[in-house]
C-alpha cells in the first residue's frame, strides 16, 4: 500500500517520540504516539484504482457516501460525496479532460455535510473540459480538513481515474456535471470509491 509522502510532515513528529520513549525504558507510552503515527500513515493511503471499462461512466473523484445528487435547475446536475477520516482521501478525475480552469477560495470551515459549505468552505475547483462540456470537481474542507492539495494545472490532461489531488482529514468534493448530457447512476445514501464507483452515464449521442 503506498502512502503519499504529504503524510511524513504529520507523522514523523509522533514517530520520532514513540523511538525517543522506547528508547529511554517507556515502551508502553511510547506505544501512544506510535499508533497515532501508523493512524496518520493510514490516512494517507493511496490504493491503486481502475476504472470500469465503459467509458460513457463517469466515475467517483472520492471514497465516502454519496450525500447529494440532484439537479441545481441552472442546466448543471451536482453530485456529493462526503468522505470520513477513514476513508481515502485521493481525489480522482470523474472522465478524461484537461484542466480548463482553477478558483482557490480560503473560506470557512463548516461541517462539510452543509449545504453551505458548498459555497463558504475552503475549497479548490477544478473545471475539466471535455467534449461533452465541462465537468468540475470541487474539493471542499470541512471542520478538521483545512489543507486542500490540487495536482492540476493550467492545460493538463487527465484520464478517468487519474489522481488530481487529496483533502486532509476529513471533507467532501462535489460534483458538477452538465445536466442534458448525463444520467445520474446514485441517490443519497450510495456508498462511492474514488476512480471506481459510476456515478452518472454520458446519454448516448444522437
Amino acid at each position: 500500500m503506498y502512502i503519499r509522502e504529504e503524510a511524513f510532515p504529520f507523522a514523523t513528529p509522533p514517530a520520532v517520540a514513540a523511538v525517543m520513549l522506547a528508547a529511554l525504558g517507556h515502551p508502553f507510552w511510547g506505544a501512544v504516539p506510535a499508533v497515532l503515527a501508523l493512524a496518520i500513515c493510514a490516512f494517507f493511503r493511496d490504493p491503486e484504482r481502475i476504472p470500469p471499462p465503459s467509458e460513457d461512466l463517469l466515475v467517483s473523484p472520492a471514497d465516502g457516501k454519496v450525500i447529494k445528487a440532484a439537479s441545481l435547475g441552472d442546466g448543471r446536475v451536482r453530485i456529493s460525496v462526503f468522505m470520513n477520516v477513514h476513508n481515502v482521501h485521493v481525489n480522482r478525475a470523474p472522465c478524461a479532460g484537461s484542466t480548463q480552469t482553477l478558483a482557490y477560495n480560503p473560506g470557512k470551515f463548516m461541517a462539510a455535510w452543509s449545504d453551505k459549505a458548498s459555497l463558504d468552505n475552503e475549497q479548490m475547483r477544478i473545471g475539466l473540459s471535455t467534449p461533452r462540456g465541462t465537468v468540475e470537481v470541487v474539493q471542499i474542507a470541512g471542520l478538521v480538513a483545512r489543507r486542500i492539495v490540487c495536482w492540476a494545472r493550467p492545460g493538463r490532461a487527465f484520464a478517468r481515474g487519474e489522481r488530481l489531488g487529496l483533502i486532509r482529514f476529513g471533507s467532501r468534493v462535489d460534483l458538477y456535471l452538465p445536466e442534458a448530457e448525463v444520467e445520474i447512476l446514485v441517490g443519497p445514501g450510495a456508498p462511492a470509491r474514488a476512480g471506481v464507483t459510476p456515478l452518472a452515464r454520458w446519454r448516448a449521442l444522437s
